[in-house]
């Protein structure tokens, strides 16, 4: 039997889920929707094709509908999958606004429907490595963790092109960025400040930097942009760096490649005696000699997209707890206004 699915929203996410789920034991994907029969053409043989959301909704065989339409039309999708008694998994961002995720909330919980949203990039690999050195304290106290993605076209696609439609790179990739940073550091945002630009797209943003203060002490700095041009080999991916007071670490790529890097001794502070070397007073910058910079291997994650349905699927038949919990959401797109804000006003925003 299975969970059957419906999708509402057939472009690149929605073909993702259909490629995925029709790959998955447990599941069984009954109806596809879109406005545009173009985008129809390709659904596989077995599945139903609606013209409408309206039409997929009455069909009495799906229980769970993946909303993966354009951002401003989640309010609506959300609303009328839980009127017609759907269990929901929403693309993210889930919502506009932290006031429309709110009238999500209500109206699930008046329908009595099961809500969540699919934040896959929380098992993405180089994520997950990151994390995972974290969780064992590799690098002791951390100080600092900096998150970078960059690209070269510049230019966005189809609805991301326009504001109305939701679309710009902060909530394209920053939710998920964020989202990643929040669900690692168990600690309050303290402030937000942040740089949020369009560069080479008249209408939505598509460079950002945002800087964090957590209580506990650490810094984090998110930054994206789709026109950062360097030449230089897997530029275009992710680059992450975390520094603790037990060395460091960086991680390359999706694939993640990267070292937990030490020092085999620190320098000794010299209180009032003046040094001169070829590197300077401090002797803490140029080259180290010979053998004070050693490196570790990272710790070994195994983890895909995929597993946010394994884990749904369980989730669903209560065996554990939905992976995506709504308030997490909520304290996401909370940090996002805080960072539009702070863009707008050039100045740090008070968050937690």
């Amino acid at each position: 039997m299975g969970i059957k699915f419906g999708i509402i929203g057939h472009g690149f996410m929605g073909h993702e889920h259909e490629s995925m789920l029709t790959q998955m034991d447990g599941v069984e994907v009954i109806g596809i929707c879109d406005s545009n029969p173009a985008q129809m053409e390709d659904v596989k043989e077995g599945i139903i094709r609606y013209g409408s959301a309206d039409e997929l909704l009455s069909n009495p065989d799906i229980q769970v509908v993946i909303i993966a339409a354009n951002n401003n039309q989640h309010l609506e999708l959300v609303t009328k999958a839980a009127k017609a008694g759907k269990d929901i998994i929403c693309e993210k961002p889930a919502a506009m606004s932290v006031a429309e995720l709110d009238q999500m909330v209500n109206v699930v919980a008046e329908n009595n429907v099961k809500f969540t949203v699919h934040q896959q990039r929380r098992f993405d690999p180089d994520f997950r490595t990151v994390k995972e050195v974290y969780d064992r304290h590799s690098l002791g106290e951390i100080y600092t963790v900096k998150n970078q993605l960059y690209g070269f076209n510049g230019n966005m696609h189809d609805w991301h092109v326009f504001v109305s439609e939701g679309g710009g790179m902060l909530f394209d990739w920053g939710v998920h960025l964020i989202d990643q940073l929040l669900w690692m550091i168990d600690a309050k945002v303290t402030s937000v400040f942040a740089t949020v630009k369009n560069v080479i797209n008249e209408e939505v943003d598509d460079f950002f930097n945002i800087q964090l203060l957590f209580d506990n002490g650490i810094t984090a700095e998110l930054e994206l942009g789709t026109y950062y041009l360097k030449d230089q080999p897997k530029w275009f991916e992710r680059h992450w760096f975390m520094g603790g007071d037990k060395g460091s670490m960086y991680v390359d790529g999706f694939r993640p490649e990267g070292k937990i890097v030490r020092t085999t001794g620190l320098l000794t502070n010299v209180s009032g005696k003046r040094t001169m070397t070829a590197a300077g007073p401090t002797r803490s910058f140029g080259n180290p000699r010979e053998g004070l910079i050693i490196t570790e291997e990272l710790p070994e994650v195994k983890t895909c997209h995929r597993d946010y349905f394994e884990q749904f699927i369980r989730a669903y038949e209560g065996k554990e707890d939905f992976f995506v919990k709504i308030p997490e959401v909520r304290r996401v797109l909370s940090l996002m206004e805080a960072v539009r804000e702070s863009a707008r006003t050039k100045k740090s925003v008070d968050f937690e």
